[in-house]
């Protein structure tokens, strides 16, 4: 019998956030992946530094990578550090690969990171969305529905 997954991924401390995805793209299924990290990339992040702003993911030889992620040098690091913007392997179970795989491929979708964090067994997890682009008219009613929903809660608290 297949476990059934939780509604909300397991975040203990969110080390980057891409907030610019939920504007740009129209997110549709979201996946938990495992990042493979060096030493001091994974100290770095501990640290608290690190964006996904630019970054995207893609598919290669079967595999997923994350590129254009920036996490900056560690500064105990001397010769052993990483190289910031490096692409870092995605950790996905196989059915999980063929799923975004056959969007990107058929329906012409991205894959977007959300967020990078550390679950409560202290790994490094990054969100995954499989998104759809949006169109600039897109994008201003999404603007126009959010500055009403604020002005709805303002004039609910004034009036009651």
């Amino acid at each position: 019998m297949v476990r059934p997954r939780p509604l909300e991924f397991d975040k203990q401390k969110i080390v980057a956030e891409n907030r610019r995805a939920r504007y740009d793209y129209h997110l549709d299924e979201k996946f938990e992946a495992g990042i493979m990290l060096t030493g001091t990339e994974v100290k770095s992040l501990r640290f608290g530094s690190g964006t996904i702003a630019e970054s995207y993911a893609e598919v290669k030889d079967d595999e997923i990578w994350l590129i254009n992620a920036n996490i900056p040098e560690w500064s105990h690091g001397n010769r052993y550090n990483h190289e910031p913007k490096r692409p870092r392997k995605l950790l996905l179970n196989r059915r999980q690969i063929n799923k975004i795989h056959g969007a990107v491929m058929r329906k012409g979708m991205t894959v977007v990171p959300l967020s990078i964090y550390f679950n409560s067994k202290g790994r490094a997890k990054i969100e995954l969305a499989l998104a759809k682009g949006k169109k600039a008219p897109d994008k201003r009613a999404a603007e126009k529905d959010r500055d009403w929903k604020r002005q709805q809660g303002r004039l609910l608290r004034e009036h009651g």
